[in-house]
């Protein structure tokens, strides 16, 4: 009887998780045969030609840049206005919702939304830089300032999701630890270091590895705001992966970068596993 109650889960989980992946590592141990339906075994070929490809090196490397952007900005200003919001209580409830609600929106909505705030003849983000004497930079369609504004862009959308979790994990900080250190003239900062953040490190840590994760996963505001573009400056690596899928139909060589990326997302997050065991501490 429990294995029928929990058949529908692990029905959804076999045909949209499981055989995907298995299906996946299957496609890129072959290569579909030029001019014609026939699927021929290429072995590790595809791996080999994605170590010697000049293009998914660069791809890589934009996207650990990419991550290094927007994991420590969205991580620690989420902290921040939960810090502040838990001091204000009154206004929780609303700023909790306006802080919220760009998660609720989808990528492709944020996408177009920063495109307006971005263009660079009626967009208000060079409209105020002009009032201020200051220059207009092509925001995406400059290698140099591309990257930054996808980043920018995605932090907006992540930072609701990171400020719910930060709330609840300040909100069960018990008072009576809080009221000891405030009677033993303990500092504002010596009790956020000492007390505060210690006890919501289950909550940090959870938030920075999805966050990792989330990044290493971002396609829909790069397709929407550069699609991977100008001169591969923010073509990080499931954007790759879309364009040799879908554009190129090569999809044994974006099968084989889809095993790579698994295998990069598992690899960090056991290293962070592994340093939270000294950092996390767990009541």
């Amino acid at each position: 009887m429990p294995w029928l109650f929990v058949l529908p889960s692990l029905a959804g989980l076999g045909i949209f998780v499981l055989w995907p992946a298995v299906h996946a590592i299957w496609l890129s141990l072959h290569e579909s045969a030029a001019f014609s339906s026939e699927i021929i075994w290429y072995g590790l070929g595809h791996y080999r030609d994605l170590l010697a490809s000049p293009e998914y090196r660069a791809s890589f490397f934009v996207t650990l840049w990419f991550v290094l952007l927007t994991v420590p900005a969205s991580v620690l200003l989420a902290l921040a206005v939960a810090l502040l919001l838990d001091r204000e209580p009154f206004f929780r409830s609303l700023l909790r919702t306006v802080f919220l609600l760009p998660v609720g929106v989808s990528p492709a909505m944020a996408g177009m939304l920063w495109v307006f705030l971005y263009n660079p003849t009626a967009g208000w983000l060079n409209f105020t830089l002009a009032s201020l004497g200051m220059g207009q930079p092509e925001w995406l369609t400059d290698p140099a300032y591309a990257l930054t504004a996808v980043a920018v862009a995605t932090v907006w959308k992540e930072i609701g999701f990171n400020v719910i979790f930060f709330l609840a994990a300040l909100a069960a900080v018990p008072t009576d630890i809080r009221e000891a250190a405030t009677l033993d003239g303990a500092k504002r900062f010596s009790m956020f270091w000492n007390i505060t953040l210690p006890l919501i490190s289950p909550t940090m840590f959870f938030v920075t590895t999805v966050s990792v994760i989330h990044a290493f996963e971002s396609f829909g505001q790069v397709h929407v705001l550069t699609r991977g573009g100008p001169a591969d400056a923010t073509n990080v690596l499931v954007y790759s992966i879309y364009k040799d899928a879908f554009e190129n139909f090569n999809t044994g060589f974006a099968s084989a970068q889809s095993v790579v990326l698994f295998g990069i997302i598992l690899i960090v997050t056991a290293a962070q596993f592994v340093i939270a065991r000294r950092r996390v501490h767990y009541q």
